[in-house]
């Protein structure tokens, strides 16, 4: 087993792609018309196993963009450069909380994605 996708909600597949893609570089592995303006938008880091699912919110779920994770960090993106992922992240519409820190783990800096989501982005020690 193991998981194939996380659900993340958007305001729109567009801004969803223009962070996903166009800003951190993720790989579209899939964008098929469902019709009624529904979409099936698959992105992922490359060789990733596990994928998100851009979700177009709607109605009362609009509410919800950027509230997946209750206000906590939730999201984890691993790099092996870390001034350039952070350079392009700004970029591509993040905006970091705190500059880097360096613990036991790694480099490490708390950003929000456009949408109001919280990550870590990590530089692992030893890599």
């Amino acid at each position: 087993m193991h998981l194939a996708l996380v659900a993340i909600l958007v305001p729109s597949y567009d801004s969803g792609l223009a962070f996903f893609v166009d800003g951190l570089g993720f790989d579209l592995i899939e964008d098929s018309d469902l019709g009624g303006g529904k979409r099936w938008v698959r992105v992922a880091p490359k060789a990733a196993q596990t994928q998100f699912l851009l979700a177009r919110a709607v109605g009362p779920q609009r509410d919800h963009i950027g509230q997946q994770g209750g206000g906590r960090v939730w999201l984890f993106l691993h790099t092996q450069d870390f001034a350039g992922d952070r350079d392009r992240l700004v970029a591509a519409g993040a905006q970091f909380e705190e500059e880097p820190r360096h613990e036991a783990y790694g480099t490490v800096a708390v950003f929000r994605d456009p949408f109001g989501n919280r990550w870590d982005l990590i530089e692992p020690a030893g890599d």
